[in-house]
């Protein structure tokens, strides 16, 4: 850990990259979904979702708060779990380096339906080597670029917001409220979990982080609470401007295609749906760096690709290596949207994995953990855990009513990939404490 201070991400720019994790297009997509599962409610599902998902995250902050584990989630569930455990997630891991090619598709798909005549292939490769590029030159630098994409993020929210909610109708709390009843409410706010998640994945920084024990418990709960209350506006005017039945299942477009003029919609798509692609292929692209350097490291991948660049600390082999992976499937015109999209459910059950972890803390750590500023006693951390690994449950159920069975069997073969993988190289792996304790 010898990177210049200078170099080192602050809390602004964990909270910026939060944000921008959390605020995908999820948003224009998924409250539509939600509006058909419990009409007007909606707001209120929001609302619960964001409760659901900060008290799951509380395991997290735990771990991340009693001491800065370099490798992410991999260094955790290694130290609390296990050797084998580390390589089954590691390798899970690598799996989401295909979501990149998808970011940067569905990016395209969006650029073409304002220019149609650009070809999307070029515009998917530039969008993947300017973003790669930018953490080619530090994390620092992508940091900087993720703080200007969500202040722009930030301003078409807001005019969907501003020029919207005058448009709401006066029978919104009478007419199409609770749609389906106590039983749509709940599943909806189950459902929309999806859309207020992502703040936990920033433990993953912990390494490029000036201060991870004490700023990245703040983020996740901050930037999912202040996300969250955001959702819960735009979902009330997203399900008020028109009559239920015509936003249920609709993505925002179609409400703020109503009271937005033309230029204005124009860029609520551009620096809405479009930058929320950008500020989650920023984040992710950040992410899957140091799990993985951590992993090489360890033996579970050739040592070789953790290697840095001297001037920037960037781990140049390992940026290379995904965006090469991102980029061979857009060159060669290959879909790979299902394969990115069946980690879904294993990075739901890691949530469960992340509190079982949680709660070996008084036996792997007990001296630490009596230090740490999160300390709770063995029954508290148990109850809380547990509940945590319960909601993780639920909400693989509700992912396996609305997963389709390919992406359901992808799920299961990657586990199986990676299970036998990580028993292959066990043997020949060294996993080392990569952490230490900031008072």
């Amino acid at each position: 850990m010898n990177e210049n201070e200078t170099k080192k991400l602050s809390r602004t720019d964990l909270f910026s990259m939060a944000i921008g994790q959390i605020i995908g297009v999820g948003i224009m997509t998924m409250t539509g979904i939600a509006i058909g599962f419990t009409g007007r409610s909606v707001n209120l599902a929001y609302i619960v979702a964001g409760l659901i998902t900060i008290f799951a995250a509380i395991p997290q902050i735990y771990i991340g708060g009693t001491a800065n584990f370099y490798g992410g989630q991999y260094s955790q569930i290694g130290v609390l779990c296990g050797q084998k455990a580390a390589g089954i997630f590691l390798y899970i891991q690598l799996f989401t380096s295909l979501a990149i090619s998808m970011y940067t598709l569905s990016f395209a798909d969006y650029f073409l339906s304002l220019f149609p005549n650009v070809n999307a292939k070029l515009i998917s490769f530039i969008v993947l080597t300017a973003l790669f590029g930018m953490h080619f030159f530090g994390v620092k630098q992508a940091a900087r670029l993720q703080n200007i994409l969500c202040a722009i993020l930030a301003i078409a929210i807001a005019a969907y917001i501003v020029l919207g909610i005058g448009n709401v109708q006066g029978d919104y709390l009478t007419n199409g409220f609770m749609t389906k009843g106590i039983g749509g409410f709940v599943l909806a706010s189950i459902y929309l979990t999806f859309a207020a998640g992502g703040a936990t994945y920033v433990v993953n920084y912990s390494s490029a982080a000036k201060n991870p024990t004490k700023d990245i418990p703040f983020v996740i709960i901050a930037s999912t609470a202040i996300v969250v209350l955001v959702y819960a506006v735009m979902s009330t005017v997203a399900a008020g401007v028109l009559p239920v039945d015509q936003v249920a299942n609709q993505p925002l477009s179609i409400s703020a295609a109503v009271f937005m003029p033309k230029t204005v919609y124009t860029f609520f798509v551009v620096g809405g749906a479009m930058f929320s692609l950008l500020t989650t292929l920023n984040f992710n692209i950040g992410m899957i760096v140091y799990p993985v350097m951590t992993g090489c490291k360890d033996g579970w991948l050739p040592k070789k690709l953790a290697v840095k660049n001297k001037k920037f600390g960037s781990a140049y082999l390992i940026l290379l290596l995904f965006y090469l992976i991102g980029i061979v499937p857009i060159l060669l015109g290959l879909d790979l949207n299902t394969i990115a999209n069946s980690t879904v459910i294993l990075f739901t059950i890691i949530r469960g994995v992340i509190a079982y972890s949680a709660m070996q803390l008084p036996k792997k750590m007990p001296e630490i953990w009596k230090e740490s500023k999160f300390y709770v006693s063995n029954g508290k951390l148990k109850a809380i855990c547990i509940a945590s690994i319960i909601i993780a449950a639920l909400s693989v159920l509700v992912l396996l009513v609305s997963t389709s069975p390919v992406q359901i069997c992808g799920n299961i073969g990657i586990l199986a990939f990676s299970v036998i993988m990580a028993l292959i190289f066990n043997k020949r792996v060294h996993l080392s404490p990569a952490y230490e304790v900031k008072k």
